[in-house]
């Protein structure tokens, strides 16, 4: 039994991973400067010494990290429009 491969394309940008990845990664960025230059010894006595948003924002860009990896190790394969007009009955 032969298998036919038909052309496919990667989704790139439209890939909903990357969407994620780019919000996720903004505001992990916003956070991790608010934890590093403006985050006062008072916020620090609230949280137990802990610095909640440098951690917050670190995690955040880890996981916006992973998300990209996983788009572009495992690309989301999209048909060409070619095979969509091939496919699809006109109706005319």
């Amino acid at each position: 039994m032969a298998t036919e491969s038909k052309p496919t394309k990667r989704a790139g940008a439209f890939d909903i991973r990357v969407v994620i990845a780019l919000l996720i990664g903004v505001y992990g960025i916003v956070i991790t400067v608010m934890g590093i230059g403006f985050t006062t010894d008072a916020e620090l006595a609230k949280a137990a010494g802990l610095n909640i948003n440098l951690w917050a924002g670190l995690g955040m860009l880890a996981f916006a990290a992973s998300f990209v990896a996983w788009a572009k190790i495992r690309p989301l394969r999209v048909p060409t429009e070619e095979d969509d007009q091939e496919s699809t009955p006109r109706s005319e």
